[in-house]
Formats: C-alpha cells, structure tokens, sequence
C-alpha cells in the first residue's frame, strides 16, 4: 500500500511545469553533494582514475557540476512520468534519424548502442517516434516487481516496447524470424552480470569487463550497430546525434564492434565528464 502511495504521489508531483520540479529539486543537489555525499568515494575514485589529466581541483568541480546534473536529471526522470508526446518531442530530437531510417528502407532492424549520459530515459519514451522502425528498450529488470510493472506503463506509453535480460534473445529471435524491423536500444556501460561472457578492454585508462550483448546480436543477426550521443542542448532539451559503427557486423573481427564503441563513448565523456554516471561501481571487478 504505502509503494502504490508514493507513486502516485510521484505521478502527481510531475505534473508539474518542469523548471518548477528544478526548482524543487534544488534541495535534492544540496543533500547529495554537502550532507550525505552521495556514493563520494566511488564517484571521486571513478573521476580520478577516468581523467588522469586531470588536478583534483578539477576532478571536485566536475563532481560538483555531475551533482548539479544529477539533479536535474531526478526532475527530469519524475516528469517523464506525465510529459506529453508533444512537449518531450519539443525538447529531445535526433538531428540525422536517416542513419537509422536508411536501414529500414533496407528491410534491416538496427541496434542503438550508447551509455548512462545524460538522460536516456526520456531515449526510451522517444524512440518509437524518433525512427521508422520499432522501438525497444532492453534493460535490467527491477528486484521490485510492482515497481517495474508501475514505470514500465510509463515509459512505453508512447508505443517503445521494453524486455530485459531474461527475455531479450527470444525478442531478437521472434523478430528476426517474423522480419519485424526494430530499432534496438541498449546501453552497454554498466557492469555486466556474468564476467566470463564479457569482452575485456580498455575504457577510460582502465582494464575493463563489457557486456558482449551489442555485438553477439549484431553479428548473429546481421544487424547494423549505431553508436547514438545525447548531447544537452540547454537545461531540459537534448540532440541525438548518430554515427555508424558498422553496417556489415558479420565481417568485423572479434571484439571490433565494442572497441569502437568504447572509443566514442570515452570521447562523448571525456567532452563534457559531468553528464556521465560517475556514482556506479562500473570498475568494482578491479582484479580482471
């Protein structure tokens, strides 16, 4: 009872004009950053191992300015809760959707590959809208069961299906034996669940384990992969950039899809560091 309560309090609460949740989610940015510290010794550890040319001087700014963004990123997450088709169009756009369209002129589904920087939930409220083919959303699903359930009516309100792990490869086999054109989003930056079945690179000056997931389908199914770049236009509006990381996934060597998605997404955050997710503990397999 109480988990419904505050839901629906969540939901009346993004109602409201969206430079008005900024304003009351100030408080929210002064807890995180000066009373609880939010996660400071994994975001601190995060920064100074991702941006050695950094001075620590430099590395608390951009922890400070990845603070400010956290907050607005939480107004920005309530309000999707309620945002209208028409208002969330207005303010997150893809400036060259033909890089995904001319595939499905093709008869070709496509994957969409990028990580936790800047706001990608509304990614997942647009994508249905954004390209000619079907949106789907693949993510880790929720230990709270209700709550998955509650979101995941909100995010695909606009016609984006959302699967997760348990399910995604009967989604991509269904798909691709029903030639279903589909707009796959995946984001590959967290750590991935099972370590022997990840691909060992180097990201951000760091030995890193990433999920194989992007590759694996693109070359199982012959699907082009497109790495996409949220970039933040000014408060509350994004630009979707897309660039073509290949479009013949079966002629690529081993690993040469991921290793070229971690190198533009390592340029994406080394840009502007503080709209990344520096609180996850995307390093904590040090030992690899």
């Amino acid at each position: 009872m109480g988990l419904h309560l505050a839901l629906w309090l969540l939901y009346l609460l993004s109602l409201l004009p969206q430079n008005l949740l900024y304003i009351l989610f100030y408080p929210f940015y002064l807890v995180i950053h000066y009373l609880v510290t939010y996660r400071k010794t994994i975001t601190i550890e995060n920064l100074t191992l991702s941006l050695p040319e950094k001075s620590q001087i430099e590395i608390l700014a951009v922890n400070k300015l990845f603070h400010k963004h956290l907050r607005d990123l939480g107004a920005e997450m309530v309000k999707m809760l309620s945002i209208s088709r028409k208002n969330v169009k207005k303010r997150y756009n893809c400036i060259n959707p033909d890089v995904v369209n001319q595939f499905y002129e093709k008869g070709k589904s496509v994957i969409l590959v990028s990580g936790h920087y800047n706001n990608w939930e509304w990614m997942v409220l647009r994508l249905n809208d954004m390209f000619l083919h079907h949106g789907i959303g693949v993510g880790k699903p929720n230990s709270n069961k209700t709550f998955e359930k509650w979101i995941n009516k909100r995010r695909t309100r606009f016609g984006t299906e959302v699967v997760f792990q348990d399910t995604v490869r009967e989604v991509f086999e269904q798909n691709f034996l029903k030639k279903n054109l589909c707009a796959y989003m995946m984001l590959s930056d967290q750590s991935p669940n099972v370590l022997h079945k990840s691909y060992v690179t180097t990201f951000l000056h760091q030995k890193s384990c990433m999920i194989y997931g992007v590759e694996y389908f693109a070359k199982k199914y012959d699907i082009p992969v497109i790495y996409y770049e949220v970039n933040k236009v000014k408060r509350g509006f994004y630009e979707v950039h897309l660039e073509l990381i290949t479009e013949k996934p079966s002629e690529t060597a081993y690993g040469e899809i991921i290793d070229k998605y971690v190198s533009l997404l390592e340029k994406t955050i080394q840009h502007n560091p503080q709209y990344w997710l520096w609180s996850h503990r995307r390093w904590k397999n040090r030992t690899i």
